[in-house]
């Protein structure tokens, strides 16, 4: 049995029901073959793998809090700090009704890779509750937050841990969470990132992820000799990552024509008012289904089916496993071109695998979703530096590291004989980076 084979029966048995983290393992590991046959002696002598795919710590706590009714509430919380080999922990915080274990060890594992494909000096955690802000009211979300902080504190640090916000964790919840972290620890530094602006936030870091996505499309329609200008567009997901990830592509001339969130979808054959989506969401936090109450033409359709909407590039943007293999199907028999993931793992191993059988240009969400972390990297630099750039000089940093990361990616895939297999070429060099400080550090 091979080392990549040995590991992966090793995660499934050490890890049992934790599906998500066991798919992400797999899906790096068969990626990895490749370059671990090469090397086996030198990565098996050290259990390189064995390291690799066991978080250095993982903390659990309850998060007791008092609702507006004065009754206590009582939530998981979890830190999972992955791996550290090239830098602090980083990765976001999530909080949403089903947030466990497995799905936060799948989303640490995949932030190590992503982390080292910036270039940055970042390593790879992840954490967050089964705490879900929607329908709470402020105070009830600052209480929670705060009870949150008051464990978390003990665990992270500007040059330990630097958690940022994800899924249902927003300027609020950071906002309230830094506040705790700072009234208890006496400490105003880059502890946190997606802070806002008057209290050492960094400019672009809310259209980081989906300007970022944009930006990595961009570069790889160049390498064909294609552009974003005149291309249909749908685009999952109403959230931050696909409200930025439209303007994008709307200011690189392209129509974007459909959006979603978790009750349905939205499609606007004339393209869609991001003005009004923006009110939706940013402002009235409402569902999707009220854009056609603004723009009657537009059509609104309850529950599942937005990939099959024809179009040339899909950006999947809202969670894990919402691309399945008949939407990848029916996304290139609509004449689809380019898929770029904007959120993590949305694609299941049957559709990446469809899609790469397809020669489409298809790139992974560890290297496309880049761009968020990437720029939460950058708020710290200027943290530590006591510094503030401007919109346009994180802009310029950002579109730089996204075109970085596409060369890697695509360099990394040649030189291992799979020119042009983006999810082979971004485990590997996101591998390589990680593996060579941890062969450099010693057993640790």
């Amino acid at each position: 049995m091979s080392y990549v084979d040995e590991i992966y029966e090793r995660v499934v048995a050490n890890n049992p029901g934790e599906t998500l983290f066991h798919q992400a393992v797999k899906e790096v590991l068969d990626s990895l073959k490749l370059v671990i046959d090469a090397n086996e002696e030198k990565y098996r002598s050290v259990s390189l793998l064995e390291r690799l795919t066991e978080p250095e710590r993982i903390i659990s706590f309850r998060v007791p809090w008092v609702d507006d009714n004065g009754k206590v509430q009582v939530n998981k919380g979890y830190r999972v700090q992955f791996n550290s080999a090239i830098g602090p922990y980083k990765g976001g915080l999530r909080f949403r009704y089903d947030v466990n274990q497995s799905m936060l060890k799948f989303l640490g594992f995949e932030q190590i890779f992503k982390n080292s494909l910036t270039g940055l000096p970042i390593g790879g955690g992840k954490g967050g509750s089964d705490f879900d802000p929607k329908g709470k009211s402020d105070r009830e979300v600052m209480a929670f937050c705060q009870s949150f902080m008051t464990e978390l504190c003990k665990y992270i640090g500007a040059d330990v841990d630097v958690p940022a916000g994800d899924q249902g964790v927003g300027g609020r919840e950071i906002g309230f969470m830094y506040g705790q972290y700072k009234r208890i620890t006496g400490l105003y530094e880059g502890v946190l990132t997606g802070k806002g602006l008057t209290w050492g936030g960094s400019l672009v870091r809310t259209q980081a992820t989906g300007y970022g996505l944009v930006y990595i499309a961009e570069e790889m329609l160049k390498h064909v000799g294609d552009s974003f200008n005149g291309k249909t567009v749908v685009i999952s997901g109403a959230g931050n990552v696909a409200i930025y990830a439209c303007e994008k592509a709307q200011q690189l001339g392209a129509k974007v024509v459909a959006l979603c969130d978790s009750n349905g979808y939205i499609y606007d054959a004339d393209g869609i008012k991001l003005d009004i989506v923006k009110d939706i969401k940013e402002v009235r936090r409402g569902r999707i289904k009220e854009y056609v109450d603004a723009v009657p033409t537009a059509k609104y359709t309850a529950g599942k089916g937005i990939w099959t909407i024809p179009c040339d590039i899909a950006l999947p943007c809202a969670g894990q496993n919402e691309l399945d293999l008949e939407d990848a199907k029916a996304l290139i028999a609509n004449g689809c071109k380019l898929v770029a993931e904007g959120a993590n793992m949305p694609s299941t191993r049957e559709a990446t695998d469809y899609f790469l059988e397809k020669k489409i240009l298809f790139m992974p969400g560890k290297a496309a979703n880049a761009g968020g972390v990437a720029t939460s990297a950058l708020e710290m630099s200027q943290n530590s530096q006591r510094l503030s750039w401007s919109f346009a000089e994180v802009d310029a940093k950002l579109h730089d590291i996204m075109t970085g990361i596409y060369a890697k990616v695509s360099d990394a895939a040649a030189r291992y004989g799979v020119a042009g297999n983006f999810v082979a070429g971004a485990n590997i060099a996101g591998f390589e980076k990680v593996a060579d400080a941890m062969m450099s550090q010693g057993i640790v």
